[in-house]
């Protein structure tokens, strides 16, 4: 899999490093840039020879298949070094334009254009990469080390301390190899910080934030500072475009968005399901083929029965399945259709490598069909696969926004305002049919209830009590004295800083404050780890992810909140990504056009005794979850019972969620929580 790793070191290590997993060790020695400081620095002072940087990288390679690609990248004088996981789209034009100015460029690389973009706008270069990045880059002559990740976290990055030298990796099971030994930090755990805050699940290790760049001068102190953030115009003001104009203008973003994504020397599939986004995607690549004689990948035929689709197939008595509509989709299409059958062994064969790979526990079995369809990717000879997500985070998809959408009328689009009464009652019925439908159960698991501060500081919105019940736990009874101010919604709203509390008070409508809080939290931190990068790269697999392109989703933040999600005061229902849907319609299927909303969302209920309930009851033991020292067991013990037996939801997430958290405790080595 593609990866890197990062060592800046404060002293030269006594012992050698440990050898729990030395994949990137190995390409750190093979690689490595050691950068020893032998005479004065600017301030005429010597600095020591113990002092050293290390980069080393794992390719994937996309563009430029030649040596030339290989990493890391220096500059001509060797004093800039820069190593990039990811895809920058658009490098073409600034490598002409940089060409232009003087500077050289080695290769046809895609990532190489960092090294030329920082030497001509210093640390301000991050504003002109798009696309999906995660990046290590040493200054020597300024002793200057900089970390940096795209703006929705598509890409992970984490940095701890070990031994005086600070390590920045893709995963945190890199950090073994380095003498890293994990311990749980059970106050993250206690208040869902790990899910939204740079904060994670183990004591010491922090993940470098989506917008933001980790910084160090001179071997001192690290900083981490914002360079982009999701922003959305004042609620106040009124939209001038019509309806048309920004359907037209929102269907130009996102052709130019997969456009971008087409460019590669290796073949690319497509992720495909029976949802809106995934069908919108695969339509407009066979769009952009056909009308245009775009290449897709390496492959310039206009044969559109060459184009690959994946689908994941569970079983039909699941109620789970939507690989039939998927099929007619790619029939309508014309494109080969690649069903990636998920029975309950195929899921629970794959349980314990997809939390070991994520690293984000989700109580779903979503993630082990994306596993299985990566793994199908790659049989396939396809390196690359453009998928759907990011679409709900923008057009608000989510049942969870529902009630946002009413909270406050849309000023900004006059024809969608009802009166106080209706929206008042519509809000009320939106609220009462999320706490009966959603899964995991509203309401934090101990009961407690949100301080009247923290709902203020989030203007009320609803959707903060679902987002921290996505992995319950039921914690030990001492954990509630040694934390007992732990407060899940409170972690949420502090994870946030003045600016966005102004903006949600003031300036944003209460739709665009859900999006803002879902988009900053579960997003990166579960779904585009558990379904997104992290697992598809287990089997050498990059995905693309088109609505997250930057320049569309500033166009579709800036779009009225009742277009996104139009309510009919008529028939009392809610259409969710209206404008969305629109702007597709040329290249989606009428079934795909009139179907509702329907997450990519695994069985929930499985039999007893089957095989995913063996591998539960095999983790969930008094001797694991004594193991683990933070989870409470008294009330544990009956739940897989519950699960399987009695088919309850939330005790079915609870039941999964534990388990994920007894493999990372196996198989990290994490000694128990006291």
């Amino acid at each position: 899999m593609c990866g890197l790793t990062a060592i800046l070191s404060f002293k030269r290590p006594d012992t050698p490093e440990s050898t729990s997993d030395r994949s990137l060790e190995k390409a750190i020695d093979e690689s490595l840039e050691f950068v020893k400081h032998r005479g004065p620095d600017a301030r005429g002072q010597w600095i020591s020879p113990d002092h050293r940087v290390g980069l080393g990288h794992v390719r994937l390679s996309i563009i430029d298949l030649s040596a030339d690609g290989n990493q890391p990248f220096h500059d001509v004088k060797n004093d800039v070094h820069v190593i990039v996981n990811g895809e920058l789209y658009d490098h073409e034009r600034y490598r002409s334009e940089l060409l232009n100015q003087g500077y050289e460029v080695k290769g046809n690389s895609d990532c190489e254009i960092v090294l030329a973009l920082y030497q001509h706008y210093g640390v301000s270069f991050l504003s002109h990469l798009r696309g999906e990045f995660a990046l290590v880059l040493w200054d020597a002559k300024r002793q200057l080390f900089f970390a940096a990740r795209d703006r929705y976290g598509i890409k992970s990055l984490y940095y701890t301390v070990v031994d005086g030298r600070l390590l920045v990796a893709t995963e945190m099971k890199s950090f073994l190899a380095f003498g890293w030994q994990p311990e749980w930090c059970v106050q993250t755990l206690r208040d869902n910080g790990w899910r939204c805050d740079s904060r994670t699940f183990f004591k010491g290790v922090r993940k470098i934030m989506p917008g933001h760049y980790l910084i160090s001068k001179h071997f001192g102190d690290v900083e981490q500072k914002l360079y982009w953030d999701l922003d959305y115009p004042d609620k106040r003001a009124l939209e001038t475009r019509s309806e048309e104009e920004m359907i037209v203008g929102l269907r130009e973003r996102l052709l130019e968005a997969v456009r971008l994504r087409l460019r590669a020397d290796v073949p690319i599939g497509i992720y495909l399901s029976g949802g809106l986004d995934s069908s919108a995607v695969a339509g407009m690549v066979a769009h952009l083929i056909k009308e245009e004689g775009a290449k897709l990948g390496n492959d310039a035929s206009r044969d559109l029965s060459r184009m690959k689709c994946f689908t994941v197939q569970f079983d039909k008595d699941s109620g789970a399945d939507e690989s039939d509509i998927a099929r007619r989709t790619a029939e309508w299409l014309g494109v080969e259709f690649n069903p990636v059958h998920m029975d309950e062994e195929a899921l629970a064969s794959r349980f314990e490598d997809t939390i070991w790979h994520s690293e984000a526990p989700f109580p779903d079995v979503d993630g082990m069909g994306k596993l299985a369809m990566s793994e199908m990717v790659h049989s396939k000879g396809l390196k690359v696969v453009i998928t759907g997500e990011g679409s709900d985070e923008h057009f608000g998809g989510y049942h969870l926004f529902q009630a946002d959408v009413l909270l406050e009328s849309d000023y900004s689009w006059p024809v969608s305002i009802l009166s106080e009464s209706d929206r008042e009652e519509a809000c009320r019925a939106a609220r009462t049919k999320l706490d009966r439908v959603m899964y995991w159960g509203r309401g934090s698991l101990t009961g407690t209830v949100v301080p009247a501060p923290t709902t203020r500081m989030l203007n009320h919105s609803g959707i903060v009590t679902n987002l921290t019940t996505l992995s319950p736990l039921y914690f030990a009874p001492w954990t509630d004295d040694r934390y007992p101010d732990s407060n899940p919604e409170t972690a949420v709203a502090e994870s946030f800083d003045g600016r966005v509390h102004e903006r949600m008070a003031n300036r944003w409508h209460p739709l665009h404050t859900a999006e803002y809080i879902w988009t900053k939290t579960g997003f990166f931190t579960l779904l585009l780890r558990y379904l997104g990068d992290n697992v598809d790269m287990v089997h050498h697999v990059e995905s693309r992810t088109p609505f997250l392109d930057h320049h569309l989703t500033e166009y579709a933040n800036g779009l009225p909140p009742s277009l996104k999600v139009k309510y009919d005061p008529v028939t009392k229902t809610f259409h969710e990504k209206y404008i969305l849907k629109e702007a597709v319609k040329p290249f989606i299927t009428e079934e795909i056009y009139r179907r509702t909303k329907h997450s990519y969302l695994g069985p929930v209920r499985l039999p007893e005794n089957g095989p995913l309930c063996k591998v539960l009851r095999r983790l969930v033991t008094r001797e694991n979850i004594a193991q683990l020292g933070f989870v409470d067991w008294s009330k544990t013990e009956g739940l897989i019972d519950k699960a399987f037996v009695d088919k309850d939801p939330l005790a079915f997430r609870a039941a999964m969620t534990v388990a994920q958290f007894v493999v990372l405790g196996q198989r990290f080595g994490v000694k128990t929580a006291s």
